[in-house]
């Protein structure tokens, strides 16, 4: 199990949610969004890609109108 923090703007995704990601490359790092754009991970370098498509929202913080979002994947 792999717990990974994403960024939500808007409070749409909740606790037990099911969601997919797709993979985003950039010259030297890969990013993750959310499908369909509704919440966005850091960069990771080639090393730390997150294999699986979906995940499971397992908590959810809001700080100062930001929402983060960490979502668990099977490896």
């Amino acid at each position: 199990m792999r717990r990974e923090r994403f960024h939500m703007e808007r409070d749409v995704l909740k606790v037990g949610d099911e969601v997919q990601i797709i993979e985003g490359v950039l010259p030297m790092s890969y990013y993750y969004t959310v499908v369909p754009a509704l919440a966005m991970s850091g960069n990771y370098t080639t090393r730390e890609r997150i294999l699986s498509r979906t995940g499971r929202v397992a908590e959810i913080n809001e700080q100062d109108g930001t929402y983060y979002v960490y979502i668990d994947f099977e490896s």
